[in-house]
């Protein structure tokens, strides 16, 4: 597809990069000259150098050919106009992030009246990944399918599981549970095992299956399956402000600091049922005499990485709370997974694979196409839910005798809301959706699962 993507930030060139890598067509639109030829050099794709709201910009940029416009700037209005003169000048679909609070309840209303086609907050959209999270805390990462009846969940295996040395199958028949090891992370390397892949202590397991089948998972492996009561939440930015709303509405309890006075009189107004604190969150003493050490969950969402990550540490070493850190750069990736920290959220990430999803919901080339997209595995592998809408060579077919890719695997069939994982005699049929989990890059219809 023929796409123009307008903000050349972290998000845009993130999102540059992986639709490029799927073999889109990408122009690049930004007022800064310098970012501008960075990103286009990088991917070999063209820049266009000015306002992305301006038409005769986006003419250069060829607006009346795209497919597709996402607007990635700094400016939630800027963002909303840019799609609204691409909608004028041309006949593609249009995505605008916009990240200001205000809006918040306004964005069915300015979708609707502005023909866009998705509006994304990537505050809020970070904000739920971490309010999930911490509803299943045992987890280090949960993302959803079939509109929640499965679930995949990221968990490190530690000597008190009792599964070292054991083969997948070996392990799912002592625990007697309903679930799917999907993917291993092990050291640099990834895996999509099979029923004889040996299991070992300290691997990275991607852990598949219905909510309550996940929950048996857990407790039968000895971790805590219970949501969080309370959270300390260090830095009162978006981020702050929509997790400590999404966790009131779960009825946890929560603390904010935040070391600007003026923006703690806000969060305060709007968030009354909220402790404000109006201190420095590198303050160890501050944060020990707040209740750190009863903590159950501690959050660190300030603008430095550096920091987040080490009041992270801190917080392990001082509460045996669920700990979770933003980070929105990756120059150091192998060093941070080394740090052990329970749980990393990359906002930029998030962002972009949400607008991936909807990139690849319109290339529906048969009537099938993906309904979810996660990327997993340390990002070198992708869980999909493809629906299945019309006849193919993978329907009617027992999946004994389809010739699948390598480095794929069918985890489980959503048949009219009933879930289940398939065997060799299961077939695919028109209506279900399907769930795969594979290393193969850029999968855009369920007749790519074959070689």
């Amino acid at each position: 597809m023929d796409i123009i993507i307008v903000g050349c930030g972290k998000v845009g060139a993130t999102l540059a990069e992986q639709l490029c890598s799927e073999g889109h067509n990408i122009v690049m639109v930004d007022i800064s000259a310098k970012r501008l030829q960075s990103t286009a050099n990088a991917l070999d794709i063209m820049g266009v150098v000015g306002n992305g709201a301006s038409y005769t910009v986006l003419q250069d940029a060829g607006v009346a050919q795209a497919n597709l416009l996402i607007a990635v700037t700094g400016s939630d209005e800027l963002n909303l106009l840019c799609c609204l003169i691409a909608k004028k000048a041309g006949s593609c679909h249009t995505i605008a992030r916009v990240r200001n609070p205000i809006y918040s309840k306004e964005l069915h209303f300015i979708r609707q009246q502005m023909g866009i086609s998705m509006i994304i907050n990537p505050e809020l959209t970070a904000a739920s990944e971490i309010a999930r999270i911490l509803r299943f805390p045992s987890a280090i990462k949960i993302d959803a399918f079939a509109k929640g009846r499965v679930e995949l969940h990221k968990v490190k295996l530690l000597p008190s599981f009792s599964l070292d040395g054991l083969s997948v199958a070996s392990a799912i028949r002592k625990l007697k549970c309903n679930i799917l090891i999907c993917g291993v992370e092990r050291g640099k390397h990834v895996y999509i095992p099979n029923g004889t892949f040996t299991l070992q202590n300290n691997d990275m397991l991607s852990v598949m299956g219905a909510p309550k089948d996940i929950s048996a998972f857990f407790r039968k492996i000895g971790m805590e399956t219970h949501q969080v009561k309370n959270a300390m939440i260090i830095g009162g930015g978006g981020i702050g402000f929509y997790l400590a709303r999404l966790l009131r509405e779960s009825n946890i309890e929560v603390r904010i600091v935040e070391l600007d006075d003026s923006r703690c009189q806000q969060l305060a107004e709007l968030l009354p049922d909220v402790t404000v604190l109006n201190g420095d969150g590198i303050d160890q003493q501050f944060l020990l005499s707040e209740g750190l050490p009863n903590a159950e969950a501690f959050v660190t969402l300030t603008n430095l990485d550096e920091e987040n990550l080490l009041l992270a540490l801190f917080a392990q070493k001082h509460s045996s709370a669920k700990v979770v850190a933003k980070v929105n750069r990756l120059t150091f990736h192998d060093v941070i997974d080394s740090l052990d920290i329970d749980s990393i959220i990359y906002p930029k990430y998030l962002t972009a694979d949400y607008i991936l999803r909807y990139v690849r919901a319109m290339q529906n080339t048969i009537g099938s196409n993906v309904e979810t997209l996660y990327h997993i595995l340390d990002d070198r592998a992708e869980a999909l839910e493809f629906s299945v809408r019309t006849p193919s060579e993978i329907t009617d077919i027992p999946l004994a005798d389809l010739k699948l890719k390598d480095n794929l695997l069918i985890c489980y069939i959503n048949r009219g809301g009933r879930i289940f994982l398939p065997g060799g005699t299961d077939q695919i049929q028109v209506g279900d959706t399907v769930i795969v989990v594979t290393t193969v890059p850029g999968l855009q219809d369920i007749r790519d699962i074959l070689a």
